[in-house]
C-alpha cells in the first residue's frame, strides 16, 4: 500500500445512500405515528428547540435506522445540532424510515440486508463530515462507530513508530473488514484519525456490550474521548432491556415463523435484563422456560420466578426455541446445533451476532443451508434433522420484526438526548460516566402522563422521615430497583 502524504479525500461526498428516497411519504406518516407513543423525546423539542443548545455541534449517529431513531435524529436537530447517520446492524434499518429522514436534508447511510463492506462503508461515511472532518460527539449503540475510530488511531499509532503496515491477521470475515477499510483511509491520509479522535468531545453508548467495551478501554487506558453510559440509566436498562425484549422478542418470532409457542420448550441463554424481559414473554405465550446462566444471582433471581435453571447441554434435547441473551460469544455452538432436535429454532437478542456460531455452521461441508425468506434459513444436517436460523443470527427483533415499541425507546433516547446535552456543555474529561439519578427520575417522570399515571406526593413530614427532598431523588445512587 502506498502512503502518500498529499492528503485524498476519506469518502465520495453524497448526500445519502438508503434503498429508496420514494419511500419518504411512508416513512413521515410512521414517524407521525411513533412521535405521539414517545412523549420524552417531545417534551425534550419543547424545552429545549428554542434555544439550541447543540447548534454548531456535528454529531456521528450509529444506531438502528427505525422509525423511532427517526424522532431522536430530528429531535437532535430541532436542538441544532448537525447530523450524519448509519445504522448499527446490517439487518435493522426500516427502508421508509431512512428514506423520510434523508429526504429532510439529513445526510443517511442505511438500508435493509447490507453486507458487512457496505456496513462499515456507511459507519466511515457517518464519520467523516464534509472537507474530512470528524464529528464532535457520537450517538452509539454497540460501539462501531467509537470502534472504527479507536481502531484507525491505533492503526496510525503503529505506522507511526514503524513506517509499517502491520498485516490482517484474524480469519473473523467482519474483522477482516474493518481492517481493510482502515488501511484505505491510511492510504488516504495517515493522520485522519488522530484528528478525528482530537476534536471528539465523546459518546453516549446505549447497549451493555457497547459500555462493557468503553469500560475496558477505560480500564486499559486506552479510552481517546469522554463517554456517558446510558444503557445503565435505570430507564433505559430497565426499561428497554427488559420491557422491549418482552414485546419484540415474540414480535420477531412470529414474523418469521408463524410458530405456535404455546406447550413449547423455549430455551432462553441469559437471565440478564434482556433475558428476564424474554423469559417473562414466552411464558406469557405458554411456553415451558428454561434458562441457562453463569451468575448464581441470576441463576437464583431465574428459579425463585419459576424458571428451570440447567445447562444448554441438557437443555439440548427438549428445546424448540432456543434464544441467546447474554452479551458474549460462542454461546450456541455448531457441535450444540448437531444436537438439536428436528425443526428447533435458533436466535439471537443479544447486539452482536456471535453469540452463535454462525460462521462454523456456514462453513460445515456436510450440512445444506436453504434460505426459506429474507432472515430465515433452514439448515439439514446429515442425520436429517433440521434447525431454523433467524436473522443470520443478528438481532432477531430488528432482523425479523421493527424491533421496540416507541413507546420505550423514548425512554432510551430520552437519555441519549441528555448525555448529548451533558457533553456538549460540559466537556467532561476522558472517562465514562452515568446520569445522575434526579434526570433518570426526570425521564420516567415524563413518560407517565402518556400513560395516566398519578404520583403520589409525600408530606413535609414523611420527606423529613425518609431524609431526601420532597421532590426526588427518592433512591440512593446504590439502588438496584
Amino acid at each position: 500500500m502506498s502512503i502518500g502524504k498529499n492528503i485524498k479525500s476519506i469518502v465520495e461526498e453524497i448526500p445519502y445512500k438508503i434503498k429508496d428516497i420514494n419511500l419518504a411519504d411512508q416513512g413521515r406518516k410512521a414517524i407521525e405515528m411513533a412521535e405521539k407513543e414517545m412523549p420524552g423525546l417531545m417534551a425534550v423539542r419543547e424545552k429545549h428547540g428554542k434555544e439550541k443548545p447543540l447548534a454548531g455541534y456535528k454529531i456521528t449517529g450509529s444506531l438502528h435506522m427505525t422509525v423511532e431513531t427517526a424522532v431522536l435524529i430530528e429531535t437532535l436537530k430541532e436542538l441544532g445540532a448537525d447530523i450524519r447517520w448509519a445504522s448499527c446492524n446490517i439487518f435493522s434499518t426500516q427502508d421508509y424510515a431512512a428514506a423520510a429522514v434523508a429526504s429532510t436534508g439529513t445526510p443517511v447511510f442505511a438500508w435493509k440486508e447490507e453486507t458487512l463492506e457496505e456496513y462499515w462503508w456507511c459507519t466511515l461515511l457517518a464519520l467523516t463530515f464534509p472537507g474530512g472532518r470528524g464529528p464532535d460527539l457520537i450517538v452509539d449503540d454497540g460501539g462501531d462507530a467509537t470502534l472504527l475510530v479507536h481502531m484507525g488511531y491505533e492503526l496510525e499509532e503503529v505506522y507511526s513508530k514503524t513506517g509499517q503496515i502491520p498485516d490482517i491477521e484474524t480469519d473473523v470475515e467482519e474483522e477482516r473488514v474493518i481492517e481493510t477499510l482502515l488501511r484505505d483511509v491510511l492510504a488516504k491520509d495517515a493522520m485522519h484519525w488522530h484528528k478525528v479522535a482530537e476534536k471528539l468531545i465523546g459518546v453516549s453508548e446505549e447497549t451493555t456490550t457497547g459500555v462493557h467495551r468503553l469500560m475496558q478501554r477505560e480500564e486499559e487506558g486506552t479510552l481517546l474521548f469522554a463517554a456517558f453510559n446510558v444503557n445503565d440509566s435505570v430507564t433505559k436498562s430497565k426499561f428497554d432491556n427488559i420491557y422491549g425484549n418482552r414485546e419484540s422478542l415474540a414480535d420477531g418470532i412470529k414474523r418469521a415463523t408463524d410458530v405456535m409457542i404455546a406447550g413449547k420448550v423455549v430455551v432462553i441463554c441469559g437471565y440478564g435484563d434482556v433475558g428476564k424481559g424474554c423469559a417473562t414473554s414466552m411464558r406469557g405465550y405458554g411456553a415451558r422456560v428454561v434458562t441457562t446462566e453463569v451468575d448464581p444471582i441470576n441463576a437464583l433471581q431465574a428459579v425463585m420466578e419459576g424458571y428451570e435453571v440447567t445447562t444448554l447441554e441438557k437443555a439440548l434435547p427438549e428445546g424448540h426455541i432456543f434464544v441467546t441473551a447474554t452479551g458474549n460469544r460462542d454461546v450456541i455452538t455448531l457441535d450444540h446445533m448437531r444436537k438439536m432436535k428436528d425443526q428447533a429454532i435458533v436466535c439471537n437478542i443479544g447486539h452482536f451476532d456471535h453469540e452463535i456460531q454462525v460462521a462454523q455452521l456456514n462453513a460445515a461441508p456436510d450440512i445444506k443451508k436453504e434460505n426459506i425468506k429474507p432472515q430465515v434459513d433452514r439448515y439439514t444436517f446429515p442425520d436429517d434433522h433440521q434447525i431454523y436460523l433467524l436473522a443470520e443470527g443478528r438481532l432477531v427483533n430488528l432482523g425479523c420484526a421493527t424491533g421496540h415499541p416507541s413507546f420505550v425507546m423514548s425512554a432510551s433516547f430520552t437519555n441519549q438526548i441528555l448525555a448529548q446535552l451533558y457533553l456538549a456543555k460540559e466537556k467532561p474529561k476522558i472517562g465514562v460516566y452515568r446520569l445522575p439519578k434526579d434526570l433518570d427520575e426526570e425521564v420516567a417522570r415524563l413518560h407517565l402522563e402518556k400513560l395516566g399515571v398519578i404520583l403520589t406526593e409525600l408530606t413535609d413530614s414523611q420527606a423529613d422521615y425518609l431524609n431526601i427532598p420532597k421532590e426526588g431523588p427518592f433512591k440512593s445512587d446504590h439502588y438496584r430497583y
